[in-house]
């Protein structure tokens, strides 16, 4: 049997993550900040700390933010990458900077994974952190290698489960949300697959398409890529709702895996204790840059629907998605190595 607590309640996950719903638009009032918060000036280089290599979705989108946050501010906005230990690098560099708006970290939801995975961190993700607004929302896909004999979830949950402990899957490595979202999946479903780690997707993925490994979670724009070229098959999104710019995937919520709801976002942190008139400069700030259609096509192109939030609003969203992937990693027994 699987621990009771892992279960996700479909009414409070669709209420949470509706990509539709949370922060989707500005409030009205974003626009009359208080007389302190336009006092807020950001004089001398910013930095934006992506704790993950050049080329990883929030590199990407801290290189779209970089030049417009640039213009808005009339100070040099640049983009440093300091990877290492699954983001906890950069993660440590934010969270021990001055809390003045000038060191800023882009991360992904895989950020909050960390103190779960490593026995000891030199702090503390939700105390030393302040989250200052989502940016982008997105799925992943459960995908199989074109020649796998299921064509729908549920025939490869029935082929899966006709065979306990043969079959295995691929991902980036311990703790990332590829791996994660199939320890949710076997956790929801009771199917016992083998874990594959890989060091990074390049490899994970070119042996997918190779049949080396016959499934992986993948973002949805990698994924839907590869399935056109006909490399691969895709049996369901990760979030509740159909993603709404892949609109022919289903979910694997509407095929049977009830309250399954996992979203790639990526976010935007400072440092704890910033000034709330700050704090609400920044939320601000980056809201009305992401709120932009040139912004918006851009996070489009790599697979992101536009999603902001107030800063009390993501750390909600912080908060829960730690304590969920907390439950995950201790019933799966992962480790960081």
């Amino acid at each position: 049997m699987f621990s009771k607590n892992i279960q996700i309640n479909s009414k409070q996950t669709f209420s949470r993550r509706s990509v539709l719903k949370i922060g989707s638009t500005l409030p009205a009032s974003m626009g009359l900040l208080s007389m302190g918060a336009m006092a807020q000036s950001l004089k001398g280089t910013v930095k934006l700390i992506v704790p993950f290599t050049a080329g990883s979705g929030p590199d990407i989108v801290s290189r779209i933010l970089s030049p417009k946050l640039t213009t808005l501010w009339d100070t040099s906005v640049i983009v440093e990458n300091k990877a290492g230990a699954s983001g906890t690098i950069g993660a440590d560099l934010v969270a021990k900077s001055p809390a003045d708006g000038h060191t800023l970290m882009v991360g992904p939801a895989s950020s909050i994974t960390g103190p779960h995975l490593y026995a000891k961190l030199p702090f503390d993700i939700i105390k030393d952190l302040q989250p200052i607004t989502n940016v982008g929302t997105t799925s992943l896909v459960l995908a199989v290698h074109k020649n796998f004999p299921t064509n729908t979830l549920q025939e490869f949950i029935a082929y899966v489960k006709a065979r306990p402990g043969q079959i295995n899957y691929g991902s980036p490595g311990n703790g990332t949300h590829h791996h994660l979202c199939m320890e949710l999946l076997k956790i929801q479903t009771g199917l016992n697959l083998v874990h594959i780690p890989y060091k990074g997707s390049a490899g994970a993925e070119n042996d997918l398409i190779a049949g080396i490994i016959p499934a992986m979670f993948l973002p949805i724009h990698v994924a839907l890529a590869k399935m056109r070229a006909g490399q691969i098959k895709v049996l369901g999104s990760s979030l509740k709702e159909r993603h709404p710019l892949f609109k022919e995937i289903p979910s694997l919520h509407e095929q049977g895996v009830t309250g399954y709801d996992v979203d790639l976002w990526l976010g935007v942190w400072g440092p704890a204790g910033m000034p709330a008139p700050l704090l609400n400069k920044l939320n601000s700030d980056i809201r009305t840059i992401v709120a932009q259609s040139e912004t918006t096509e851009k996070l489009n192109a790599q697979g992101l629907i536009a999603n902001t939030s107030s800063p009390e609003q993501f750390s909600k969203l912080v908060k829960e998605d730690w304590e969920r992937w907390g439950r995950v990693i201790k019933e799966a027994k992962i480790t960081a190595d």
